[in-house]
């Protein structure tokens, strides 16, 4: 695996923007027989999650994600060096959404802006970016935004993603600071993967036409159309078992922790059942080990910060300095961890957003 480690770089503020309010997971189940909706609401730990409305979009949500970040921590507009935002939901094919945030923000036009196509690993992933972008000194604050509406390509009729997913945007706050502690970075991908978890249709290999909106009967028994989100959740789920557990092992061995002090193991919120399987398998202690899943649903990149933002929220601004290992994987498939220590958060919260374009 890709292993990395930065100096330099300290975590300021984290707010996370959900859309409307919640739905309850037998309303999305409704085409569904009670018994199964009741069995996966169950297993996988679902009780509602935030869905966007029609006109409202990713970069709507970090947007406003970011604006308010901007307003907590007092930080000049001006003095943003670069915006980073992760999704695979983009407000456009092109340009950059990105960009159009950058413009939303009234940011210099000295700051650089552009968009990472990454999923359930991509909050990690942008965390490295981003503090590679101020490490190198290219920038002293750099905005990770990550959000994705993956309401938008579920097929309602397909019972293995149509409860699953909820939407979210966010907005993470990075600073140049010679006393922060170091972040521990591992990284891996297995391209072998990609079509365990996919939307076929709607780029350029298969792009939009009247047929590839056409729901149809698949393999699995499932009803959706080649413009709507397939899973193998089996596949996953392996996937997931095998490639975690070295996962950690090799971040904690990277930033000389044992398990003893990690105050929080925060992985993206993928499935109830596979993550307390997960942490069974792996003896962490269930109190480090959170998740609110049932309050969010599935929300792609955006699953570890709503942790921090809403479960770790008093810890990060309570003035004690946390050991946190954040974890991620799932579509690529791809697995990012970094072990971080964080401390002196200025804020951290979720807000409701019903901004529309």
């Amino acid at each position: 695996m890709a292993k990395c480690v930065i100096k330099d770089v300290a975590i300021r503020g984290i707010v996370c923007a959900v859309p409307g309010d919640p739905i309850p997971v037998e309303q999305l189940g409704a085409a569904f027989d009670p018994e199964e909706v009741q069995k996966t609401k169950s297993t996988v730990g679902l009780r509602q999650v935030y869905r966007v409305q029609p006109g409202q979009t990713a970069g709507d949500l970090c947007t406003e994600a970011a604006s308010a970040l901007l307003n907590d921590l007092g930080w000049d507009r001006n003095s943003i060096d670069g915006i980073i935002l992760v999704t695979q939901t983009p407000d456009y094919v092109c340009p950059a959404t990105a960009c159009v945030i950058h413009g939303k923000l009234g940011l210099s036009v000295s700051a650089f802006a552009y968009d990472v196509n990454l999923g359930c690993s991509g909050y990690v992933y942008g965390l490295w970016m981003a503090s590679q972008a101020i490490a190198s000194g290219t920038a002293k604050r750099v905005l990770l935004l990550a959000g994705d509406t993956s309401s938008r390509t579920l097929s309602p009729e397909d019972k293995s993603v149509a409860m699953l997913f909820g939407d979210a945007g966010t907005a993470t706050a990075l600073e140049f600071d010679t006393s922060a502690p170091v972040m521990s970075y591992v990284m891996g991908s297995d391209g072998l993967g990609y079509d365990k978890l996919i939307v076929p249709a709607g780029g350029f290999r298969m792009r939009p036409s009247p047929e590839a909106f056409v729901r149809t009967r698949g393999e699995d028994n499932a009803v959706r159309s080649p413009m709507e989100l397939y899973m193998d959740g089996f596949a996953i789920f392996n996937f997931t078992l095998q490639r975690v557990g070295p996962l950690v092992r090799e971040t904690l061995a990277l930033s000389n922790w044992e398990m003893e002090c990690v105050d929080g193991f925060l992985f993206h919120q993928a499935n109830g059942f596979m993550l307390n399987t997960l942490a069974k398998k792996m003896k962490l202690p269930a109190d480090r080990v959170p998740i609110n899943i049932g309050k969010y649903g599935n929300t792609s990149m955006s699953s570890i910060p709503l942790l921090l933002a809403d479960d770790f929220s008093d810890r990060l601004r309570g003035g004690t300095p946390q050991n946190l290992l954040l974890a991620a994987f799932g579509i690529g498939y791809s697995w990012a961890a970094v072990a971080i220590t964080v401390s002196d958060i200025v804020t951290a919260k979720v807000i409701n957003s019903k901004v529309s374009a």
